[in-house]
């Protein structure tokens, strides 16, 4: 693979994973009652606990695109 076709390759990785983080966040934000509802009662978990495994995801989801996605793209960048 040439240097030209990874930096596309992990360009595109990166925006289609800031696509699915964005529209799951915004997916928690309108139906965040309604889903710490379903899966506290399918879990046995309090909401409270729920929530924050939501942000804890959202979170951990974020920091595994920074590493494998924007990182490498902005080094092949700057090279």
């Amino acid at each position: 693979m040439t240097q030209t076709a990874l930096t596309g390759f992990f360009g595109w990785m990166t925006v289609i994973h800031f696509a699915i983080l964005i529209t799951a966040g915004v997916f928690l934000l309108i139906l965040r009652n309604w889903a710490s509802g379903l899966h506290a009662a399918l879990f046995g978990l309090e909401r409270a606990d729920v929530n924050r495994t939501y942000f804890n995801w959202l979170a951990a989801y974020k920091l595994l695109i920074f590493v494998t996605a924007l990182v490498p793209w902005l080094a092949l960048r700057l090279m």
